[in-house]
């Protein structure tokens, strides 16, 4: 206990703090690449998830980085699903086309 008489508040993360301030300072479609984000690993699975990562958005198109030309070329296979899979997770049809690039794939949010 402090010697204000305060009662500590919850600690809450950081990744949770930073995502609502850019939610109520950055443009919507900031705010879906941080849903985006924060659903990859899960949507997509850990291995792919491990390889790639969610970049930026123009309209319904999301660019994804990817480690290597091999990951890309197996995930123009995979993409059908992988657009199928986001949507589920993200509760609507956000994503209708993924373009893949490689790129630097070291997630934003790192624990």
């Amino acid at each position: 206990m402090t010697g204000t008489g305060r009662k500590p508040k919850e600690v809450v993360h950081i990744r949770q703090l930073l995502g609502r301030v850019l939610k109520s300072c950055r443009s919507d479609a900031d705010a879906e690449m941080i849903e985006v984000w924060r659903i990859w690993g899960h949507a997509v699975g850990a291995l792919i998830a491990g390889n790639t990562r969610p970049a930026a958005f123009k309209g319904k198109l999301l660019l994804v980085y990817a480690s290597s030309s091999s990951w890309i070329h197996q995930l123009q296979f995979l993409k059908a699903e992988l657009i199928e899979k986001l949507n589920a997770e993200l509760g609507r049809d956000l994503v209708s086309d993924i373009k893949f690039k490689i790129g630097p794939v070291d997630s934003p949010q790192r624990d």
